[in-house]
Formats: C-alpha cells, sequence, structure tokens
C-alpha cells in the first residue's frame, strides 16, 4: 500500500471517527448524566446543558464559564478544528498545526466535568440524605470527549508525518 492511499484512508476513517463523537457529543450534552434523589420527594434531573444553566440562574457566574467553556466550547472548537484540517488531503497551514497542537495538549481538560461529576456521585453516594441515579448522557459525553482526545492524536500524527514525508518540507 502507497503512502498516499494509506494517508487517503485514515483521512476516511478520523472523519468517520469525528462524525461519531460528534453525535456522541451533542446527545451527551442533551441527554440526562444523572437524578439526585433527596429524601423521598425531590429529585432533580441534570444535564450538561441543564447543569450550566443552572449555574446562571444560580448566579455563579465564575463556575458557569468554566464549564461551559470545558464541556462544550472547547470540544466543539475541537470538532470544527479537526473537520478543517481533515477536510482536504492538502499539507496543513503551520498555524493550523500549531493550533491543533495546542488543542491536543490542553484540551485533556475537557474530562474535568467528568471528573466532577465522578466526584459529586462519589459524594452523595457516601451520603445518606441523598441518592444519584445515573444516565446515558454521562457514558456518552465520555464517550465522546475520549473520542475527540483520540481523534485529536491520531489527526497530529497523521499531518505530522504528512508534513515531514511533503517533498517541499526538505
Amino acid at each position: 500500500m502507497t503512502d498516499t492511499t494509506y494517508s487517503h484512508r485514515k483521512l476516511l476513517q478520523l472523519r468517520w471517527l469525528l462524525l461519531i463523537s460528534s453525535g456522541l457529543l451533542i446527545a451527551g450534552l442533551f441527554l440526562p448524566m444523572l437524578t439526585i434523589s433527596q429524601f423521598v420527594f425531590i429529585r432533580n434531573e441534570f444535564s450538561v446543558i441543564s447543569g450550566i444553566t443552572e449555574l446562571w440562574k444560580a448566579g455563579q457566574y465564575i463556575l458557569f464559564v468554566v464549564i461551559g467553556c470545558f464541556s462544550v466550547i472547547i470540544p466543539l472548537t475541537k470538532i470544527v478544528l479537526l473537520f478543517k484540517l481533515l477536510q482536504s488531503d492538502n499539507k496543513p497551514h503551520p498555524i493550523k498545526m500549531k493550533l491543533l497542537r495546542l488543542m491536543h495538549n490542553y484540551g485533556r481538560w475537557a474530562m474535568l466535568d467528568v471528573m466532577v461529576v465522578a466526584m459529586l456521585i462519589v459524594t452523595v453516594k457516601m451520603g445518606a440524605i441523598a441518592s444519584i441515579q445515573i444516565h446515558p448522557g454521562l457514558y456518552l459525553f465520555g464517550t465522546a470527549v475520549l473520542l475527540i482526545m483520540l481523534t485529536t492524536q491520531s489527526t497530529v500524527k497523521l499531518l505530522e508525518s504528512q508534513q515531514t514525508s511533503s517533498p517541499d518540507s526538505h
């Protein structure tokens, strides 16, 4: 198999993986992640979007911005950038490569909210006042973030190999 055939096949695989990641992310943002039940009568169901909205309504603007950026803005920005980089077989611009590496290195922070939800679950499970029920939104969101990280890493490797193998890079 030639290098160009391999690159083309790899680009196609990454595009599909990114499309699947996008669908999982959108579903994970809007589907319920968990339900917190306090006592017998009080039940609160949360998704990422409803949680962010509640932070705004409660006047928790700093948390709103932090969680909104790391849960919504960064993953969506990464997806848009990755789609842009994977749309053609042309050699990517150095500025785009630098931005992609930066997002790859710092995009891991998008898992921050998954960790916060996990800590919340552990905290609630340790207490006797409330119980927590996990919903598919948590799994979809976590899977989407991990797939985006994998796609970003694979895209960086592929595009760097294309840069080093291109005739005008010598």
